[in-house]
């Protein structure tokens, strides 16, 4: 087993109310247009984590993962998860993952370039684990350096130096990180 931990984009960070285009943590996890570099390497069983992008003055936070169940080619979701195909809402805001129309034509509205890149490996997760509360949301801001520092035996001060944009993960770093969330939401619930 293994895994990645990826930053997303700068802004993207749900604790400050973002909503994920992406609907990582759906009810079905998935991830697929974002990340296809990640998305091409992992297999089942493998986990993906994501930390919340850089917003000014805000501390970036580990925000969830999951557990890889299948990859699928983007006509496959399309038909599979027809509430996950992209859409822009009645304020334009895009929401969705599945970036292609019903004949497989990239959709003139996504922003994600590199379109071929983006159309396979479609990721279906399971087991997520992921914070969505304010209590659990502050803790995870305040041990997120610290635990990736202890991650990867670093001693940085920013996400940004510890993994770049991403980093792989082997199966020691995916155990810890799934008890980190466990210890945060235990303790946040005190």
């Amino acid at each position: 087993m293994k895994g990645y931990i990826y930053t997303m984009y700068a802004g993207a960070d749900p604790g400050m109310g973002w909503n994920l285009t992406d609907p990582i943590f759906g009810k079905i996890p998935t991830l697929g247009a974002c990340m296809p570099n990640i998305r091409r390497s992992v297999t089942t069983g493998d986990y993906i984590f994501s930390i919340s992008g850089r917003v000014l003055n805000v501390k970036q936070y580990i925000v969830g993962g999951f557990e890889v169940d299948e990859k699928l080619d983007a006509l496959t979701a399309y038909d599979k998860f027809p509430e996950y195909r992209m859409e822009k809402d009645e304020h334009g805001s895009l929401k969705g993952n599945i970036i292609i129309d019903q004949n497989g034509n990239h959709l003139d509205f996504d922003y994600h370039t590199n379109f071929e890149t983006r159309i396979n490996n479609y990721v279906v997760g399971k087991n997520p684990i992921f914070l969505d509360d304010k209590k659990s949301i502050d803790k995870a801001r305040e041990e997120t350096i610290d635990i990736l520092n202890y991650l990867f035996n670093k001693k940085e001060d920013s996400v940004h130096k510890i993994i770049g944009r991403w980093r792989k993960i082997d199966t020691s770093q995916i155990n810890d990180l799934i008890s980190w969330f466990k210890e945060v939401r235990n303790r946040s619930n005190l």
